[in-house]
């Protein structure tokens, strides 16, 4: 695929004249960077938990409402995760989810998933 695309621009006299614009490509897809650094630190741990009677306490029980599709999977993890890694308050654990790519896959979070609040 080319880096170049050809775009019009209309000059002062109502000509149009091409303008390049260059793309930038990505120089690591997602997949990649996760795969530069490893990390299974949360693994043993989450799967030492039987969280079903967690996630059945925590899951939406009516159907009436408006839907709410949260991971609550990924919710239960990052609050034992908080307490491993000695994270003292939640909002530094949304911030800690929000700013760190790494923390929230190993949290099991989607990048599609919303951090919740």
């Amino acid at each position: 695929m080319s880096n170049l695309v050809s775009t019009t621009q209309t000059n002062k006299t109502g000509g149009r004249l091409p303008m390049p614009i260059i793309r930038q490509g990505s120089l690591f897809d997602l997949q990649e960077l996760y795969d530069l650094e490893p990390t299974h630190r949360f693994e043993a741990i989450f799967s030492a938990i039987d969280i079903e009677p967690i996630f059945a306490v925590v899951t939406k029980k009516s159907r009436f409402g408006r839907p709410v599709k949260l991971n609550y999977t990924a919710m239960i993890y990052s609050l034992v995760a908080r307490l491993t890694e000695r994270i003292p308050f939640i909002k530094d654990l949304v911030k800690r989810l929000k700013n760190d790519m790494i923390f929230r896959l190993d949290c099991g979070f989607l990048v599609s998933d919303s951090i919740p609040s």
